[in-house]
């Protein structure tokens, strides 16, 4: 049985990646509707979401990721503000689908609570240690302050992933991708590409990264930190987001169609 389960929604799940501030809904709906069945058989739940076009195309065009820079400071940082406010929009949108289906949540995000960039991020996790009967936690790749010269920094929701499933005592870790049955042995529009069912060696993927738009590392951050999961966590997968009922077979049966990810 599931002790808990901390869910990752892609960006590219929740959002037309390509589009600026183009909400998915019908695909965040179909989540949430998985999600409550969760609830339903007692397991506490944790949630972590992309920005996908909510944070990715500002934060590219304006260097975000890299820390300020001195030639542009002041339209930089007018930008951390326009994305945070962004991701907000975009965390209120999933909020408020939880709870048009009766889940109560309460977001936290992280310029509030944590400082620095990567897996060793500062800031006190435990408060996303919740009962089934409480607010389900939920957070999201922000821009942070750094406390050093780069002033500010984007934590990814792979990070975010790592600390939480790694910290906290947590059965499944499942991440939700929006173009792609799992892990696939090359792109998903290529032809040939088959699914990975499970993930054993630091084997190379040839996948997408969109190098035009993202920004946290694309399909090779998350397969490294889920590795990295997966030393402390058995259950460890990359489903399809658009299939979100699987997450309700795995717990139930412990087997669904995706990749699961085996530790380095």
């Amino acid at each position: 049985m599931a002790s808990r389960v901390v869910i990752k929604l892609g960006g590219g799940l929740i959002t037309d990646k390509g589009s600026m501030k183009k909400f998915d809904s019908e695909s965040v709906q179909r989540v949430v509707e998985s999600i409550s069945l969760v609830v339903e058989i007692g397991v506490p739940i944790i949630i972590v979401h992309g920005a996908g076009s909510f944070g990715h195309l500002l934060a590219k065009e304006w260097s975000i990721s890299d820390g300020l820079d001195q030639k542009i400071a002041e339209k930089q940082r007018m930008i951390v503000k326009k994305i945070r406010s962004d991701m907000r929009e975009l965390n209120r949108l999933i909020v408020t689908r939880l709870a048009e289906s009766g889940l109560e949540s309460e977001a936290l995000p992280p310029s509030e609570w944590a400082i620095g960039t990567g897996s060793k991020f500062q800031g006190e996790i435990i408060n996303f240690q919740r009962e089934v009967e409480e607010p389900i936690p939920i957070t999201f790749g922000d821009v942070v302050n750094t406390n050093d010269e780069l002033e500010f920094g984007i934590l990814s929701g792979d990070d975010l992933m790592l600390r939480l499933s790694r910290e906290l005592e947590v059965s499944h870790c499942i991440f939700l991708i929006g173009d792609a049955e799992g892990v696939l042995s090359g792109p998903p529009d290529k032809e040939g590409s088959k699914l990975i069912n499970r993930l054993e060696t630091r084997v190379e993927i040839e996948g997408p990264h969109y190098s035009e738009i993202d920004v946290t590392g694309g399909i090779g951050l998350k397969i490294d930190r889920a590795r990295k999961i997966a030393s402390d966590v058995e259950e460890v997968w990359i489903l399809d987001g658009r299939r979100p009922e699987r997450i309700v077979e795995l717990l139930r049966s412990g087997e669904t169609r995706g990749t699961k990810i085996l530790p380095y």
